[in-house]
């Protein structure tokens, strides 16, 4: 059983919005910090936004920076990534993770994974 769960990519003009949301399932990671990382082809997954249990502190990558904002639900139990002004280079396949413990930014750092959702942004 994945243990998360991502919803809402799709593909979207250059400029557009979309609104990602990534579910718990099976257990719970109220206590845990969340992130987004995003693979594109023939890439290495990249870190793109966390947010710690509380919500009280977030992170993002230079390259999303004023564009992408991450955040949880009331239930701490899941996360979403807002992404406006998107640009054809955020075509990937965005993937949902969870840790115990602080924010990280490397992909090894979080034991939870989902199976990730495609994002294309056409030009």
């Amino acid at each position: 059983q994945v243990p998360l769960v991502e919803s809402g990519g799709g593909l979207v003009q250059a400029g557009g919005s979309l609104r990602l949301s990534c579910a718990a399932s099976g257990r719970t990671f109220g206590n845990y910090a969340m992130g987004w990382f995003r693979q594109a082809p023939g890439k290495e997954r990249e870190f793109v936004a966390a947010i710690n249990w509380d919500a009280g502190s977030t992170s993002y990558a230079d390259s999303v920076k004023g564009r992408f904002t991450i955040s949880r639900g009331n239930a701490k139990n899941t996360a979403y990534l807002q992404m406006n002004s998107l640009k054809p280079e955020d075509t990937a396949v965005y993937y949902c993770a969870a840790r115990r413990g602080a924010m990280g930014v490397i992909p090894r750092e979080y034991g939870y994974w989902g199976q990730g959702t495609q994002v294309t942004v056409s030009s």
